[in-house]
């Protein structure tokens, strides 16, 4: 493609954010009408427990309360699906258990779903559920991954157990044929940290019913709200398609949890039917923690078979997955399709990996940030270090010794994935060298002298995204010779309205401000499959500029006959098409108002499907000092080297990453989910529950050094959740760094928190 001024690898800045920075955002909440009924969600405080109600008529008829839904109101509608469903290594697929959109007479996890309550105003609606009598069994709960296994209480206990699906990656004999012939097999238990997603704006939902019609429309922040209308309609309210319209509007943050269909939604559309007003439900920050689905939670064993010189022979792994009391959307196939990237960037010849998933009394989890990859990474490079540090090898040279060349490219792990490109030793040297690693020594005295402790981790993370089925977009000329985009994708802050525009502006060299993004309606847009596995640019992207080229080309062909001059002697330029070498020209405006310029002719549609996932990888390298007094961690460097492939915009892209590695830094020190063993949310509020802050974040250094990717046809490999798969390992080997060379602790698990850090000291120390 021919350089543009706005087009494809200019660092332009976000159209979005004058809108934002100045409160024009237009949220969910935003469009609640003023006349709108409040709805309140009334949620268990018990962890496990059977419930019923008394006296419904008397809340019933309390001020000001419209509506009061329990089971027995909606037990016709269908339950949340969950397509993502794993398969046992039987070959069967897992059993589903239900996930009702009002439980009938058992609650499984604190905050779960009891009572829907409409009313005038909100705080008639929180007067209701205070004064609701409900009568509470409670029952044992089942907390944590050793708790289910034990089996002493059940989740579901028609299923005789909690094991909620069991299956297996690579080659069971083989691998351990391989361990058979190891001169040495090291391994390593692990912990990764339960964590709430909190994204800026808590979810909501405002519904309206029209009579006439017979349809919904329901206004909510979402990833994609083609995928919601569906699954309403077909899964829970069991209705055409036609009869539901979904619109998005501006979101604040999603990280992989939006994009999931929730309870509260099939209420509101059922309190508009039935009450014939708009009805609004919107979330506090409580509720966030309480209602929404959670992340990772995962306890993994990984040992690796090594030969005398350090090169890996195989690799095993037992991933035990805490999936929460319900299975939410995609809760199986994030620890059973993450399992796949376990081999990393690594030349394993033999690798078995069994999974299972465990249901406790907690909030569902589902997919956050990286969906699984994250997970994988974090064992693969948080065992490699342990492995270095247990033979006594540098971390980069064990590494060096057994990363896939890029001669071996494509290459097929034994897991069944196939990586097309990498050059992973190379990013890692470059990391290396802009990280100053061979200074470290100095800079390790200088901590030592100031009386603190220095440690410096790197982790060479791969992942997997931007694969999956077709995205379409439609580019369409306007009457004013601007350009309007229209595709299913949805940002959440990722700044797809610059992104797309770019894509266009490379074909069509228009001013960006002179091209309309509209996402988000499902009325207005046919299909869509939201935003989720970084797929947006890499493939919502290829289809927008497909549409962009077939539209430069259809406005030459139209403005051939304007200008009397052959298709091939014609060029576009600033919003007009001109023939080459002249100042004769036509501009997009005229082209539109022209007599053969059909609406139909001035719009062009392309679906590109990717043939195969693209693999983004790199390696960070982050250096942090700890205060042995209070066990504090303060990040001090960070380095990140990676591959996406191709850039589109290096500003909108240094973004993605800083976000990421925010999130990836979180989980390492900050972020800890806690459940006590009534099962009781101890972390329920920002009170609790500690997120990362500006002062907790460095100043990254970033650089690609890109191999396009051969799977995508503008070469893009994704970047939106990289900076999270790589931050936590590289961060926990650090931390690990320090605490080994200091004190000779071995291993820690996230979130490698103060108290943590200082417990950790203190047992070296002997006590003292």
């Amino acid at each position: 493609m021919r350089p543009m001024k706005f087009g494809v690898g200019q660092s332009t800045r976000r159209l979005e954010d004058p809108k934002f920075v100045t409160g024009a955002g237009s949220f969910t909440d935003d469009l609640t009408p003023p006349d709108a009924f409040h709805a309140l969600v009334v949620r268990s405080t018990y962890a496990h427990a059977q419930f019923s109600f008394r006296n419904l008529d008397t809340t019933r008829a309390m001020p000001g309360i419209r509506l009061v839904l329990t089971h027995a109101e909606v037990a016709d509608l269908g339950g949340l699906p969950c397509p993502g469903a794993a398969r046992n290594s039987d070959g069967q697929m897992m059993d589903l258990t239900p996930y009702p959109i009002l439980p009938d007479g058992v609650a499984r996890h604190v905050g779960d779903a009891v009572a829907f309550i409409v009313a005038d105003s909100m705080d008639q609606a929180r007067d209701a559920a205070e004064a609701m009598e409900i009568d509470w069994e409670a029952l044992a709960p089942v907390i944590g991954i050793e708790a289910a296994e034990s089996g002493e209480a059940l989740v579901w206990p028609e299923r005789g157990g909690n094991v909620a699906f069991d299956t297996e990656l690579g080659d069971a004999a083989r691998t351990e044929k391989a361990f058979a012939k190891a001169h040495r097999v090291v391994g390593l238990t692990i912990v990764n940290n339960r964590l709430v997603t909190n994204y800026l704006e808590p979810r909501g939902c405002v519904a309206s019913y029209d009579e006439a019609s017979g349809r919904w429309s329901l206004i909510l922040g979402s990833q994609g709200s083609h995928g919601i209308r569906d699954t309403l309609a077909d899964k829970v309210l069991k209705v055409d398609r036609d009869r539901v319209r979904v619109v998005t509007p501006d979101v604040g943050g999603g990280f992989g949890t939006k994009i999931f269909t929730y309870r509260e939604y099939a209420l509101c559309a059922v309190a508009a039917q039935r009450l014939g007003r708009t009805v609004a439900w919107i979330a506090d920050r409580t509720e966030h923690f309480l209602g929404d689905a959670q992340g990772r939670d995962n306890l993994t064993h990984a040992e690796m078979a090594l030969d005398r010189r350090g090169k890996f022979l195989g690799l095993r792994i037992d991933l035990k997955a805490d999936l929460g009391a319900y299975l939410s959307q995609f809760g199986p196939f994030v620890p059973s399709a993450g399992a796949r990237m376990s081999p990393g960037c690594y030349d394993i010849p033999a690798v078995h990996v069994r999974v299972r998933g465990y249901y406790t009394n907690t909030l569902p989890v589902d997919a956050y940030r990286g969906a699984g990859r994250p997970e994988a990474a974090y064992v693969i490079e948080r065992l490699v270090d342990h492995i270095a540090r247990e033979i006594g090898k540098a971390p980069d040279a064990l590494r060096a010794l057994n990363f896939i060349p890029p001669d071996k490219m494509p290459y097929k792990t034994q897991t069944g994935r196939n990586y097309d490109s990498g050059e992973f030793e190379a990013a890692m040297r470059r990391a290396m060298e802009l990280a100053d690693w061979n200074g470290f020594k100095d800079r390790l005295k200088a901590s030592r002298k100031a009386g603190r402790i220095r440690g410096i981790g790197l982790a060479s993370y791969i992942e997997a995204c931007s694969g999956g089925g077709a995205e379409t977009a439609q580019v369409s000329l306007e009457a004013d010779g601007g350009v309007r985009v229209l595709i299913g994708t949805q940002s959440t802050g990722q700044g797809h309205l610059t992104a797309y525009a770019q894509l266009v502006s490379q074909h069509l060299d228009l001013p960006l401000d002179r091209i309309r993004v509209v996402q988000g309606d499902t009325d207005e847009i046919a299909t869509g499959s939201g935003t989720g596995g970084s797929r947006s640019i890499p493939v919502g992207g290829a289809s927008v500029a497909g549409a962009s080229r077939a539209l430069a080309e259809r406005l030459k062909e139209l403005a051939s006959d304007m200008l009397e001059a052959g298709v091939g002697d014609l060029e576009i330029s600033d919003g007009a098409v001109r023939v080459a070498g002249t100042d004769k020209s036509v501009s997009f405006a005229e082209i539109a108002a022209s007599d053969k310029a059909t609406p139909d002719l001035l719009k062009t549609s392309d679906a590109w499907k990717p043939p195969e996932a693209t693999y983004p990888n790199g390696s960070h390298i982050c250096e942090v000092e700890i205060d042995p007094e209070t066990g504090e961690t303060e990040v001090v460097a960070y380095t990140v080297v990676d591959d996406f492939g191709v850039t589109l915009n290096p500003l909108l892209l240094a973004g993605q990453v800083h976000g990421g590695l925010a999130q990836g830094i979180g989980q390492a020190l900050h972020e800890r989910t806690i459940y006590d063993e009534d099962g009781q949310l101890v972390t329920a509020s920002l009170m609790d529950y500690r997120l990362p802050r500006a002062a907790d974040m460095p100043n990254f250094r970033f650089e690609t050094r890109n191999v396009p990717s051969t799977t995508n046809i503008m070469g893009m490999k994704g970047a939106g959740e990289a900076g999270a798969i790589g931050g936590s390992p590289a961060v926990m080997n650090a931390v690990c760094d320090a605490l080994h060379r200091a004190f000779g602790i071995r291993r820690i698990d996230m979130p490698a928190t103060p108290d943590r850090v200082f417990a950790a000291i203190r047992e070296a120390r002997g006590g003292a």
